[in-house]
């Protein structure tokens, strides 16, 4: 029986995670055994039929996470917590305490956007100004986190500039390099919870 099965909405959150998930120890975890599963619907999908699909998967794992954005998945709930509540309720059914929902807001790329040194060096930007002052003078606004409030936005304007295709691959390298013990955003730091919780050193 492997240690963890990860229903994702899509396959830059699976690289995005297979990145993070490849180095045990700066999430403070032992390192594990884990699948992928990518749900053809989408962020939507995921939310209507997500613990449903990984209810199949319990005999195969002893943990079970699902994950996805909250923007895009048309839920009525008013923020991520609210949904991430429901679905563990539904999860609970089949898996007890052993499986957990994981909802971003507003999307994964947020999480992208933890160190400016991390993604220049990826997407390969030019040296000069930094890429959020660069999006600053085109407009982009930032949270208070130093964010873009557009984040997937943000990062398709800034990958312009070297020609840079979009690829899910480029989530992965990130989350090879990104600090993951100082990513402060509250979704990031669920997931990273949760799995110490299930997989301590």
């Amino acid at each position: 029986m492997k240690d963890l099965v990860l229903l994702m909405a899509d396959k830059n959150a699976q690289f995005a995670l297979k990145g993070a998930l490849g180095r045990p120890d700066a999430l403070g975890i032992r390192p594990i055994e884990f699948e992928f599963r990518v749900h053809p619907g989408r962020d939507g999908g995921t939310r209507k039929s997500g613990p449903a699909v990984l209810a199949l998967e319990q005999r195969r794992f002893k943990h079970a996470l699902l994950v996805l954005d909250f923007e895009g998945c048309g839920t009525d709930l008013p923020n991520a917590t609210a949904l991430e509540a429901e679905l563990d309720g539904r999860l609970s059914t089949h898996w007890k305490a052993a499986a957990k929902s994981i909802v971003i807001e507003p999307e994964l790329d947020v999480w992208v956007w933890g160190a400016d040194n991390a993604v220049e060096s990826v997407i390969e930007w030019p040296a000069g100004k930094s890429v959020r002052e660069w999006l600053r003078e085109r407009g982009f606004a930032f949270e208070a986190n130093d964010k873009p409030t557009r984040p997937k936005e943000a990062l398709e304007a800034a990958m312009r500039i070297p020609g840079l295709p979009r690829s899910s691959a480029l989530y992965q390298t990130i989350a090879e390099k990104i600090s993951l013990r100082r990513c402060t955003d509250e979704a990031f730091i669920r997931l990273r919870k949760q799995l110490v919780e299930w997989f301590p050193r």
